[in-house]
């Protein structure tokens, strides 16, 4: 059956020969644009000589081409167990340079994978990367196979989606070849488009079918197409196409112009133009075009500097608008702004004195008083610029529960602190036997960053060293290494003594000596806390500096005298040991505000 197949198909291939035009080897063809590929066979069945005939035949076929960027470009590709693309298409226009690089080729003697050459060839060789024109130019795309043997994988399904993608196969097959795989490969009809024959000597007779099909008449040229604008040869025959804006008729031949304005496919953003084939963008008042020619862009009235807006000026498309800042409003010549008073148009509550600021307004205190967390209202002073470091007693007599006591009192000091690297900075030492600190003044910048981290303190226990500590405290906790500010800033440096019992070591020389550095101290005792050891430790006057109470669970007593005492004058760089609520301090600050207001009634009656 494969013996009387293949004579029938080797007569219909010398038959095909004799019908066509002759074609004299090595003339020139004028088919029109076409990409070409020639995908050969070099597996191992392949001998050396015979692959020289294969040689010969690629180079007289392409001899025989119209080859050039615009008429047929070609590409070479050998496979056998893998793909090897020799030159894509778009590599040479140049006859001698395709020759060159199939002379140069090497075979790679291997096993026969003719599925696996085609979808490289179908996903690779074919695209626009590699040299071949887009879909759109309908340039054909044709691809000559030629074997000698069975294919060791499938090839019908990739064949299939080559031809479903407009690819023409041509299907040469030699000697060993297998009629119904090349079959299986080849584009209708199969008696066009598959040959076998007997050995390679004879491919040569191939060459002369293919390049008469390629030399046949040409509509194009002729002029019987019959096209309105285009005709495009195809190695079948020949097709109608339109030139841009225009598309094909259904008689496929006339062309009718494109109304791109009216199906929408224009792009324009603002106005679409139509003009005879085509289309121009345009853009409503108060817009200018954008350079692709498709987009709209806000005319910027503003840049051309002749708004006279005091603040801001702001683009429309009816043209520029003036705009003020937040907290001004815009006044009736459109052009200037005016400061708004919040405070005179809204009922501010605030206890001592609302500010307009912005698109809103806020409260503020006294000097010396500090404004609530309801905004509105002021509460007693609170520190201002002050260096505080709190020595506590962890010593076994406090006992863990008592302890954890005194974190929570350490806390309620820091809330009435305005703690912050450029107002009070706090730091923490913990004594027993031994000095810890547990924090240096640089560490924290917030009153909630010191309180999570007076929580975390571990209980030391043993004994009661306060001699120690103070000396701690002289040597350590003021340096600027610990993070305290420089002398010649005068931050107040204030220490509290935190401690229940009689300390085990001599405290006299270093509680001397924290005085004698300029530090304030504070003494706190509770419970068997000795009064002498407090006022030793203490700075002078001692009713200022000493609080004392009897059990751990009602220190809370302490806390407004420590309010009142750790408080310096805002602004300045020393401290004053007095509350600025006291009667004297009411006194002088009613003879002030008396003289202000006196002040201003002479302005006026001026």
């Amino acid at each position: 059956m494969r013996l009387q197949l293949c004579s029938q198909l080797l007569i219909l291939f010398l038959v095909s020969v004799n019908a066509e035009s002759q074609v004299t080897p090595g003339s020139k063809c004028r088919t029109g644009p076409l990409d070409l590929i020639f995908l050969i066979d070099s597996s191992r069945s392949v001998r050396p000589f015979e692959f020289e005939t294969m040689r010969r035949f690629l180079v007289n076929i392409i001899r025989g081409l119209d080859i050039g960027p615009n008429a047929t470009h070609v590409g070479v590709i050998q496979y056998s167990s893998q793909v090897q693309s020799v030159f894509p298409l778009g590599a040479f226009f140049r006859r001698e340079d395709m020759e060159r690089a199939i002379q140069a080729i090497v075979p790679l003697a291997q096993g026969t994978m003719t599925g696996l050459a085609i979808q490289y060839t179908m996903n690779v060789a074919f695209s626009v990367a590699e040299g071949a024109r887009p879909p759109q130019a309908r340039v054909p795309r044709v691809v000559v196979i030629v074997t000698d043997g069975r294919p060791q994988d499938r090839v019908a399904e990739v064949a299939a989606q080559a031809r479903n993608r407009g690819i023409e196969i041509y299907a040469v097959g030699v000697q060993r070849a297998d009629v119904g795989s090349l079959r299986a490969m080849a584009s209708s009809p199969l008696d066009e488009h598959v040959f076998l024959v007997e050995s390679f000597d004879l491919i040569q007779q191939f060459g002369f079918h293919f390049q008469g099909r390629l030399c046949g008449a040409d509509p194009c040229i002729d002029g019987t197409h019959g096209c309105q604008h285009l005709c495009v040869s195809t190695p079948e025959s020949f097709r109608c196409d339109c030139n841009p804006g225009y598309r094909l008729a259904p008689n496929n031949k006339s062309c009718s112009a494109i109304d791109h304005c009216a199906e929408g496919t224009h792009g324009c953003e603002h106005l679409c133009i139509k003009s005879n084939g085509s289309y121009t963008c345009g853009c409503r008042k108060g817009y200018t075009l954008h350079r692709d020619q498709r987009h709209c862009t806000l005319i910027d009235h503003c840049s051309f500097g002749n708004h006279s807006c005091q603040h801001e000026c702001v683009n429309f498309p009816e043209g520029p608008r003036c705009r003020c800042r937040q907290g001004f409003e815009l006044q009736s010549d459109g052009r200037h702004c005016k400061a708004r008073d919040y405070c005179n148009g809204v009922d501010h509550g605030c206890e001592y004195q609302c500010v307009s600021s912005g698109s809103s307004y806020s409260c503020i205190c006294p000097e010396g008083r500090q404004l609530q967390a309801d905004g509105k209202s002021c509460d007693r002073c609170r520190a201002g610029h002050v260096d505080l470091v709190l020595v506590i007693d962890g010593s076994k007599s406090v006992r863990p529960q008592n302890f954890e006591l005194v974190k929570r009192f350490v806390n309620q000091i820091v809330d009435f602190l305005d703690v912050s690297p450029e107002g009070t900075r706090v730091g923490l030492v913990q004594y027993s036997s031994r000095v810890r600190t547990e924090f240096p003044l640089g560490r924290y910048g917030t009153a909630d960053e010191v309180k999570q981290a007076v929580l975390a303190i571990e209980y030391m226990e043993k004994g009661t060293m306060t001699g120690l500590a103070l000396r701690h405290l002289v040597e350590h906790s003021f340096s600027e290494a610990q993070g305290a500010r420089p002398r010649a800033q005068n931050v107040p440096r204030v220490g509290l003594v935190f401690t229940d019992g009689r300390s085990q070591d001599d405290i006299s020389v270093w509680a001397a000596r924290a005085k004698e550095e300029g530090i304030i101290m504070y003494a706190v005792g509770v419970g068997k806390a000795v009064e002498e050891e407090l006022r030793e430790i203490a700075s002078d006057p001692p009713e200022q500096h000493v609080s004392y109470s009897p059990d751990f669970n009602t220190m809370t007593h302490m806390l407004e005298n420590l309010k009142v005492n750790i408080c310096p004058e805002e602004g300045k760089g020393v401290t004053e040991l007095r509350s600025p609520c006291d009667c004297e301090s009411l006194v002088e600050f009613q003879s002030s505000a008396l003289a202000a207001l006196g002040s201003l009634e002479q302005k006026h009656i001026l």
